[in-house]
């Protein structure tokens, strides 16, 4: 007798036309709703079974690829609309990029899906690979193409499916806890196994077994995810928060970005910086923290502001900015590098980052010589690079790893490895885009970072969101987006270097092998 799973995975597997691509493309986007904000991860169960049981109706891979194309639109669409948010701080300028925004980014991202799809539709079909094996296929095809969407041309590892766990799920912080093993790519292969199992409730030959055999997939996908939770349960409760003595003040401005670069407004911007800077602390601060750009002039041009800068400084510590860097320092500019530095109470600047890996269409532009456009962020000149993870360590304050904006979304490029910090800082501007839902993923993916190496992490974001989060991805301290003010803070210490952090994705790629070899064994069985 037929399952009611049978009967709708029946019922998807017969959809056609616009019917089946439109049913591809929604879920598409309730996978999109398992990450952060939305937070309800049980949709990873409901999307990856929907597709595959769209495509047990593919009739050969070129079938399978347009189907996956169309899952890659829905999620992408609603995972990074955000994206667009930019454009409307400048609309009247920028509005004939919004379809490019809104939808080309998607419609480039959405052939990893339909690569996917398309190698395990030619598996289906010339290979007769099916079942568990199809499924165990399907997780690692995934997964390696998110590594590859990290890594090609520039890289952008954004929404990976181990996100998932970053969020506010309960429970989520325990799986969480496995990127110190495995990283972030690692728990997207489990993640996305996890759920694609259930995929094998809706095949009818399950029907006549006995029901322990019929429920071995539900059973299977529950022990790959309550195992590593338990594992990180477990990292939880022997890795308590151990506080330092450093005590950091968070400074929130909250300028709406119209104004941030508005040459009238830049005093007004300057003096609100000051004027949270300057209130009251209960106890001596190592270092104030601006966010990314915060000073939106030269610092080592501009003596006057310079000075204004080192008044607020605590003493004995240093003022930490966002900051705008031209080189040479006197007569004409020739590059422009979007930096952190450190000011002291002298006005001397004790240590400088220039960001390295850039925002292409926002930091310059590529193919600048065919295209007769300016970047999306004022100035038509394009940023330079800076040379890549550097540790700093100003005298007095314990040594840490600088990083600009979304610097922080790659993992094993955030820190120098030769010189481990003590914790991580990020300076970011999300004020682009609004109340959307990239500040919150921007959040959350950062915090897998302090996860993964095993360090604390400090983010301080010019409209939201801030906080402190622990080695073990506690989330300590957060400010609310849009909110104007401070936040005081202690640094946690940091743990000894993790797993990933100690071996990178080398670990990824020997899962990605493991996974590999039940699909090879059963292929040779079959030949």
């Amino acid at each position: 007798m037929e399952t009611p799973l049978c009967r709708l995975a029946q019922s998807l597997a017969g959809s056609s036309g616009w019917r089946r691509y439109g049913l591809g493309l929604l879920f598409g986007a309730v996978l999109a709703g398992a990450l952060p904000p939305v937070d309800l991860v049980p949709l990873v169960f409901i999307a990856f079974p929907g597709l595959l049981w769209l495509d047990d109706g593919s009739r050969g891979a070129w079938d399978s690829f347009r189907l996956g194309y169309f899952f890659g639109i829905g999620f992408f669409v609603a995972g990074m609309y955000w994206i667009a948010g930019a454009l409307f701080v400048d609309i009247a300028a920028f509005w004939w990029a919004l379809p490019f925004a809104v939808c080309g980014i998607p419609a480039v991202l959405a052939l990893l899906p339909a690569a996917t799809m398309g190698l395990v539709g030619l598996a289906t079909t010339r290979l007769r690979v099916s079942g568990a094996l199809r499924v165990c296929l399907f997780a690692v095809l995934w997964t390696a193409a998110e590594w590859v969407r990290g890594h090609a041309l520039t890289g952008l590892p954004w929404n990976l499916v181990g996100y998932v766990w970053a969020g506010g799920f309960p429970g989520s912080l325990a799986l969480l806890q496995n990127t110190a093993w495995v990283g972030v790519y690692g728990l997207s292969l489990v993640t996305v196994l996890a759920a694609s199992l259930p995929a094998l409730l809706g095949n009818p030959s399950l029907a006549p077994l006995s029901a322990t055999r019929r429920l071995a997939p539900v059973l299977g996908s529950a022990i790959l995810l309550l195992v590593p939770a338990a594992a990180g349960a477990i990292r939880l409760a022997l890795s308590p928060t151990v506080a330092t003595e450093t005590r950091l003040r968070l400074v929130q401005p909250s300028i709406a970005e119209s104004l941030k670069w508005d040459p009238a407004a830049a005093e007004t911007n300057f003096r609100r910086l000051i004027e949270i800077s300057n209130a009251p602390s209960s106890k001596p601060l190592a270092a104030i923290i601006w966010p990314e750009a915060a000073a939106t002039f030269f610092l080592e041009r501009d003596p006057v502001h310079l000075a204004a800068i080192a008044a607020v400084a605590p003493k004995d510590g240093y003022l930490i900015t966002g900051a705008l860097r031209g080189e040479p320092s006197t007569g004409p500019i020739q590059r422009i590098y979007n930096s952190i530095e450190s000011v002291d109470t002298g006005g001397a600047i004790r240590s400088s980052y220039d960001k390295a890996h850039l925002v292409p269409f926002g930091e310059y532009m590529p193919f600048r010589a065919i295209l007769p456009i300016d970047t999306f962020i004022p100035g038509s000149v394009d940023m330079s690079a800076g040379p890549g993870p550097r540790t700093l360590a100003p005298p007095g304050l314990p040594a840490f790893a600088p990083l600009v904006c979304y610097e922080a979304i790659f993992p094993t490029a955030i820190i120098d490895r030769d010189t481990r910090p003590a914790w991580l800082l990020n300076l970011t501007n999300d004020a682009w885009f609004g109340h959307s839902s990239g500040p919150y993923q921007h959040f959350a993916i950062a915090r897998t970072r302090a996860v993964e190496e095993g360090l604390p992490l400090v983010r301080v974001a010019n409209n939201g969101i801030s906080g402190v989060v622990d080695p073990q991805g506690r989330v300590l301290a957060r400010t609310a987006l849009d909110a104007v003010g401070h936040a005081d803070v202690t640094l946690p210490g940091a743990n000894p270097p993790t797993l990933y952090a100690r071996s990178g994705d080398w670990v990824f790629l020997a899962m990605l092998i493991a996974g590999i070899g039940p699909i090879l064994v059963g292929f040779l069985r079959r030949s």
